[in-house]
């Protein structure tokens, strides 16, 4: 057993020896990135003023710590489904343009963003509840002729769909199926925000 060990640390050792010595950035970036990331979460929680924390940084510490920031704030915009992520995706919005330097930019690509907002809780509402008075159609036609295989007579019997196990199930495919579309939309629009200075 220990010349398993031994030997898988020699090769983690040969391993880090390839890869020669890291940057003074990239330790920089190890170590305030994670910082920037536990800012980030902090300032959704409430828990802190994102410019005063940033603040206690030195500059060429803050570039990191701003980065590690970005990256959690850009995984807290979400579609709009309900009031509290509307609200939860605002104030990721308003703190990513104080951290980015061309607002401008961000303002381009934040129009995009709520543009593709309105359009998911208007048309894409529609659309939900289409596909859902749909599915359940269909499901209870399916459970309404099998039942009646079953007993071979026609049934009058109520059966509640949205109940079903099955129904969920593909009511939640349903769902991933017509946001994926505008999932695809929003990724490139924090692809775009994550790249502006």
């Amino acid at each position: 057993m220990e010349d398993i060990i031994k030997s898988a640390l020699e090769i983690a050792q040969e391993k880090l020896q390839k890869l020669g010595d890291a940057t003074p950035e990239e330790r920089l970036g190890w170590k305030y990135e994670p910082k920037g990331e536990e800012l980030g979460a902090r300032f959704m929680r409430d828990d802190c003023n994102l410019l005063t924390e940033l603040g206690h940084y030195q500059e060429n510490e803050r570039k990191y710590v701003v980065k590690g920031a970005v990256e959690v704030l850009l995984r807290n915009i979400t579609l709009p489904k309900n009031d509290a992520v509307k609200k939860n995706n605002r104030k990721a919005m308003d703190a990513l343009k104080l951290l980015k330097n061309d607002k401008t930019a961000v303002e381009n690509v934040y129009s995009k963003v709520r543009y593709l907002f309105g359009h998911y809780e208007e048309q894409g509402e529609q659309q939900r509840k289409q596909a859902y008075e749909s599915l359940k159609t269909d499901m209870t036609d399916k459970l309404q002729q099998a039942l009646q295989q079953q007993t071979g007579s026609v049934s009058n019997t109520k059966i509640d769909v949205e109940r079903q196990p099955q129904f969920q199930q593909e009511w939640r495919k349903l769902q991933n199926q017509l946001d994926s579309a505008y999932l695809t939309h929003l990724n490139e629009y924090k692809h775009a925000l994550a790249a502006i200075a």
